[in-house]
């Protein structure tokens, strides 16, 4: 265990019901039994078992209440961090969380870094390092299956799955280790059986790394990019996605001037929809500048929706904007399908965007929308492995040791019967190290207080 304390605000600033302000560390408990008064007379902080809950105040150098308050107390290590915690449970608003925190830190305790609470509960062997990593994924889950892939996380899948692999590989080097250390009485390994366990955890860590796609598309979402000429809809159908008036809608070409973006939930995936401005060339200065964004923005989408106009026709310029993206992940949406009068056809459609995804809408009338949605599930997912038997997902600091650790095994698999078997327990434990990597085993300190340095204050 450290030997500091540490305090900060738990919860959001601002006005609320509740603020909490969360201490850890091995004397958190005693310092705060001395700025705190309980209501019971005689009631000894210091004696309290943990999970206990104390009503009281908090008082100031001279006895004087700063605010009524709850008392929390969590003995290590059956804690979050590992340690003794105490969480001050005071009113909410900007001024008691202020007062109740300064005085907290009135004494030897310090505030606490970014994530250092949870850095102390991977440090004192509470989370390994995905479990850790984990927390910030909760956190900042934007969709129910994106929130449930974050906690199989926190609960321990990463590990449990890998340590099934470093029980198998650490069988695998002891014997081959065995071997080379002691050849007058061990016969050599029977190379067809090394051969086949080692293609066996090749072929785990290739399922695991499969199967994150998909949990990390929940967890990370996507970009997509509404485009178009100027008033075919591209603003109505953010607003219809997203659900209110998030732009302005006129019967004006141009109106949108810059790229507005919002998140929304599509089946579970996290999509970062944009409405970009109307490309068109045009002499207007800001809307010049509207378009030169819109087209930095489709650059960096992974998913493009390209809307045409019923009531307009095709024009050049929809041809024009089709050339120009026709090699990104693409659907067509035919706009305005209510209106009688009808500029496009489907032999139209046929004709320049044959073997293209073309999804006819209403975005007025909100025809088409389900379609539109259950066409981008299936496009995010096409190819990807359908089974939940793993439910993982690895961040990029996960996969690259993951990716090497499989280099490793790949290189001993090719290396086997040709080098010396003391070269294959090197290969074997190289995997050994970039799998140790992910739950922290072998984590070198600037990698760790890389880990939490994204963390909020009081987490």
């Amino acid at each position: 265990m450290l030997q500091d304390d540490i305090a900060a605000l738990s919860t959001p600033p601002g006005e609320g019901g509740v603020a909490i302000i969360r201490l850890s560390g091995p004397g958190v408990i005693d310092h705060v039994s001395k700025i705190f008064r309980p209501y019971s007379p005689g009631l000894d902080l210091k004696q309290r078992p943990g999970y206990s809950l104390t009503l009281g105040h908090m008082v100031d150098a001279q006895g004087l209440k700063i605010d009524e308050v709850l008392i929390g107390l969590m003995r290590g290590p059956k804690s979050y961090t590992g340690e003794d915690v105490v969480e001050i449970n005071c009113h909410g608003g900007v001024l008691p969380a202020r007062r109740c925190l300064k005085r907290v830190l009135d004494g030897e305790v310090r505030l606490a870094e970014p994530g250092e609470f949870t850095k102390r509960a991977f440090l004192n062997g509470r989370l390994d390092a995905s479990q850790a990593e984990a927390v910030i994924d909760i956190i900042r889950a934007k969709t129910e299956q994106g929130l449930r892939v974050a906690l199989n996380q926190l609960e321990g899948r990463i590990g449990q799955e890998l340590q099934l692999i470093e029980d198998e590989l650490i069988g695998i080097n002891a014997a081959i280790e065995a071997s080379v250390d002691f050849p007058d009485e061990i016969e050599e390994p029977d190379y067809e059986e090394l051969k086949g366990r080692i293609t066996s955890q090749i072929k785990h860590i290739k399922n695991l790394l499969s199967s994150s796609l998909r949990s990390e598309i929940y967890r990370d979402g996507i970009k997509a990019a509404i485009i178009g000429k100027p008033n075919v809809g591209k603003s109505s159908l953010l607003n219809a996605l997203v659900k209110q008036e998030k732009a302005i809608v006129t019967e004006l070409p141009g109106t949108t001037r810059d790229v507005i973006e919002d998140y929304i939930n599509i089946r579970g995936i996290p999509v970062k929809i944009m409405d970009t401005a109307g490309i068109r060339d045009t002499d207007d200065p800001v809307e010049s500048i509207g378009v030169q964004r819109s087209r930095q923005a489709i650059k960096g989408a992974d998913l493009i929706i390209l809307l045409l106009d019923v009531g307009s026709g095709l024009a050049k310029e929809d041809l024009e904007i089709f050339s120009s993206i026709e090699e990104q992940n693409l659907i067509i949406l035919v706009n305005k399908d209510d209106l009688a009068e009808r500029k496009i056809e489907p032999e139209d459609i046929e004709k320049h965007f044959s073997g293209r995804t073309v999804i006819w809408v209403s975005v007025k009338e909100g025809q088409g929308l389900e379609l539109l949605e259950s066409t981008i599930e299936e496009m995010v997912f096409s190819g990807l492995l359908e089974s939940e038997d793993y439910e993982v997902a690895f961040n990029l600091r996960q996969k690259r040791s993951l990716e090497r650790g499989l280099n490793s095994l790949e290189d001993a698999l090719n290396n086997l019967g040709t080098l010396p078997l003391d070269c294959l327990a090197v290969d074997i434990g190289g995997a050994l190290q970039k799998l140790g990597e992910i739950s922290g085993k072998s984590l070198k300190e600037d990698v760790i207080n890389r880990i939490f340095h994204d963390f909020c204050i009081g987490k």
